[in-house]
This record gives structure tokens, sequence and C-alpha cells, in this order.
């Protein structure tokens, strides 16, 4: 337990390290209050979700640490993924060049805001978590999984992607960068690929799937799709 609680931190710190050198280098200056605001709202939701996972479910930490296109089996989620995470770069990369060269001119009030859609964001997540154990960062059928059909996945079939949508969304837009939403943009037919290829999986390999599909109609968006 103690050595999974450390790789946590360990993984949360270098992931702090890298997005920190890919927003203040591009930025050319740490004099950047949007990106210090966004640091503290991103890296405060998934302190506290780590937290959340090493007291209540270490089994679920340790599979969300297994994650990335080197972790995938299947070669179209590779592929996926591999595409998601250059768009995650470009998402935060392009807001730091735009605010070294001054391209976009957002209101304090619209960063705030934005944040504050990143903060929800990861409340939902919780939520996701607090209801389904088998939350794999990866596309996988695991011995012992059932289909959950209560909280959130009541609503929707895929709310982890929706609440990362969230996030994603309000990332560029807190970093102070209307261009920034050019990579969020570029991202969605990633998402909606690896959705569809993990309902095929799940159809063919997790029993009850067909029927959680047919009574929860919508995939992300509430009554609309």
């Amino acid at each position: 337990m103690a050595s999974l609680n450390v790789r946590a931190w360990l993984a949360l710190a270098i992931l702090a390290l890298v997005m920190g050198l890919l927003v203040f280098l591009p930025a050319g200056t740490v004099h950047y209050w949007q990106a210090w605001l966004y640091f503290v709202t991103f890296f405060g939701g998934g302190a506290l979700l780590t937290l959340y996972l090493m007291k209540r479910d270490p089994a679920l930490l340790e599979r969300r640490m297994k994650g990335g296109p080197t972790a995938e089996k299947r070669p179209a989620q590779q592929v996926i993924m591999a595409g998601t995470s250059l768009c995650f770069i470009a998402l935060i990369v392009l807001p730091a060049f735009d605010h070294r060269y001054r391209w976009s001119s957002v209101p304090a009030t619209v960063v705030l805001a934005a944040d504050v859609l990143v903060a929800v964001g990861f409340y939902f997540i919780f939520l996701v978590y607090k209801e389904n154990t088998f939350t794999s960062a990866t596309i996988q059928v695991v011995a012992n999984q059932k289909v959950v059909s209560t909280g959130p996945y009541a609503i929707v079939r895929h709310p982890m992607y929706a609440s990362g949508l969230l996030y994603l969304l309000g990332t560029p837009i807190a970093l102070g960068s209307y261009w920034g939403v050019i990579p969020f943009v570029c991202l969605l037919p990633f998402l909606i690929w690896r959705l569809f290829d993990e309902e095929q999986l799940l159809g063919e390999t997790l029993p009850g799937y067909r029927e959680y599909q047919r009574k929860v109609r919508h995939r992300l968006l509430p009554g609309i799709w």
C-alpha cells in the first residue's frame, strides 16, 4: 500500500513538473497568473482524487495509474491515446504561446469561470470514481466486473468522458486563451472514436451491457447524445 501511495504522489509530481515546463517555457515567463491559478485548480483536484482513492479504493488507484498509449492492448486504442495525448499537449502549449504573443484578450471573470468549470469536471470525476470501481484508464474488462447503471451512469453511458470534457474545455480558457480551444476541437474525434470502440468491446464481453445501452440511450450529453 505504501509503495502504491508513493508511486501515485510521484506520478502527480512528475505530471506537475512536465505540465509546468510545457506552459512556462513557451510563455517565456513565470509571471502568468492564469497558469498558476489553473495549476492550483487542476492539481488541487488531482490531489483530492488521489487521497480519496488511497483511502477508499486503492485497486482503482492502481488501475488509473496504468494508462496511455503503451498501456492499451487494442491497436485502435493505442492510436486514439497517442492522438489524445498530442492534443492535450497542444491544449496547454498553445495558450502559453498565446500569453507570450498576446493573441487573445480573455477577461479575468471568464478565466475564473473556466477554472470553476475545471473544478466541476473534477467533482464529477469524483462521482464517477465513487460509483464505479472498474473505471480503468485502459479499455478492458476485468474479472468480476459488472455493469454499473446507478449514479451518473443512470444519466449517460460515459460520465467519465463527459466529466473530462468539462475540464478539458475549461483548460485553454483558464489559461487565458481563446485560440487554445482549437486543440480541444481536434481532440473530440479521438474521444468519440474511443467511446465507440469501448462500447463495442463492452457489448461483446461484459454481460448485461447491451441491456444497459437500451436503458440509457445517451452517451455524453443528457437528452441530446
